[in-house]
C-alpha cells in the first residue's frame, strides 16, 4: 500500500508539472499569428526570433549608414585578439573626431583600461573611446579595420562595409538583414552585453581630477516594460537614427533591428510599436 501511494503521488506530481508546463506555454504568444501591420515610421526594420525567423521585417535588404551602431564590431574584433583588457590607454590628438568633429570628455592625456574603453564606446557611444582601441589594435588602425571587415565576411554580412572604429564614417554600411546577424554575434561575448545593458558608469581617467559619469544611449533600459539583453544606438545625418537590441517579448527572445528613424525619438516610439503589436494577439 505504501509502494502504491508512494507511486501515485509521483505520477500525480507529473502530471501537474505537466499541466503547468502546458499552461504557460499557452500564455505565451505565437508571433507567427500576428495580424495587421505595427507602422513604424523606421526606413528599415527587422525582428527575428532566438532561430533567426522573421517576425517582421520592412525594406531589410536596403544598405543604409549605421553610424555607432559600428561599435558593436569594434568591440567584437578587440575582444577576438584577446588583448590585454586591463592595458592601459592613453588618448592622443590621433584619436580626435576630424569627419564630424564632435568632441569628447576624455581629453588629451586621459588613461583608461581597454575594458573601461570598450564599456563606454558600447554604453555611451564614446567616440574616442573607440578610436583609441582601433589605433592601439597590433598594426594599428588600418589592420584594425581590416579585420573589421574580416569579421563581417566571416559572419556573412554580405552587403556590409567598414571604414572607422567609431561608426563616424557615412561608409559604415550595412542593411537590416546583415546587422541582425552582427547583434546576433555579439550577443555571445558576456563583456559586450554587459556594458550595452548598463546604465550609468563611473571611470577615473585623471589622476588630479574627479570622476567622470557616463550613462547609456538607450533610454529604454530605464523603461520596466523591457527586457533588454543587448543594445546600441547610432545616429548622424546620414544615418538617422539607429537602434539594435536583443530583447524578450511576451517571454520570447527577439532580436530588433531599427535604422534611419527620423526624429530623436523615432527609434523608442517603434520599439514600443513593436511590442504592443507583437503582445496583442
Amino acid at each position: 500500500m505504501i509502494i502504491r501511494n508512494a507511486l501515485c503521488s509521483v505520477l500525480l506530481s507529473l502530471l501537474l508539472a505537466i499541466m503547468a508546463t502546458t499552461a504557460t506555454a499557452a500564455t505565451r504568444p505565437d508571433f507567427s499569428d500576428l495580424k495587421g501591420n505595427p507602422g513604424l515610421h523606421s526606413a528599415s526594420a527587422l525582428v527575428t526570433d532566438a532561430k533567426g525567423n522573421i517576425i517582421y521585417g520592412k525594406d531589410i535588404d536596403a544598405v543604409r549608414s549605421i553610424a555607432s551602431v559600428t561599435k558593436l564590431m569594434t568591440a567584437m574584433v578587440v575582444l577576438d585578439a584577446e588583448l590585454d583588457l586591463d592595458e592601459k590607454i592613453t588618448i592622443t590628438k590621433a584619436d580626435r573626431d576630424l569627419v564630424r568633429l564632435t568632441g569628447s570628455r576624455l581629453k588629451y592625456g586621459a588613461r583608461l583600461s581597454r575594458r573601461e574603453l570598450v564599456q563606454l564606446a558600447l554604453m555611451s557611444s564614446e567616440n574616442r573611446a573607440a578610436s583609441a582601441l582601433g589605433r592601439t589594435y597590433p598594426g594599428g588602425l588600418k589592420v584594425f579595420v581590416t579585420q573589421m571587415n574580416r569579421k563581417a565576411q566571416a559572419l556573412g554580412m554580405t552587403n556590409s562595409h567598414f571604414a572607422d572604429p567609431a561608426g563616424l564614417r557615412t561608409e559604415n554600411v550595412s542593411t537590416a538583414s546583415d546587422l541582425t546577424k552582427m547583434v546576433t554575434a555579439a550577443g555571445t561575448y558576456p563583456l559586450i552585453t554587459g556594458a550595452t545593458t548598463t546604465l550609468r558608469r563611473e571611470v577615473r581617467p585623471y589622476t588630479k581630477r574627479g570622476p567622470l559619469n557616463y550613462g547609456n544611449t538607450n533610454r529604454l533600459l530605464k523603461n520596466k516594460n523591457w527586457d533588454i539583453a543587448l543594445s546600441k544606438t547610432g545616429y548622424i545625418n546620414e544615418a538617422g537614427r539607429c537602434l539594435v537590441m536583443q530583447a524578450k517579448i511576451g517571454g520570447k527572445a527577439v532580436s530588433i533591428v531599427l535604422l534611419n528613424s527620423f526624429g530623436k525619438l523615432t527609434p523608442y516610439g517603434d520599439s514600443n510599436r513593436l511590442r504592443k503589436w507583437m503582445l496583442a494577439i
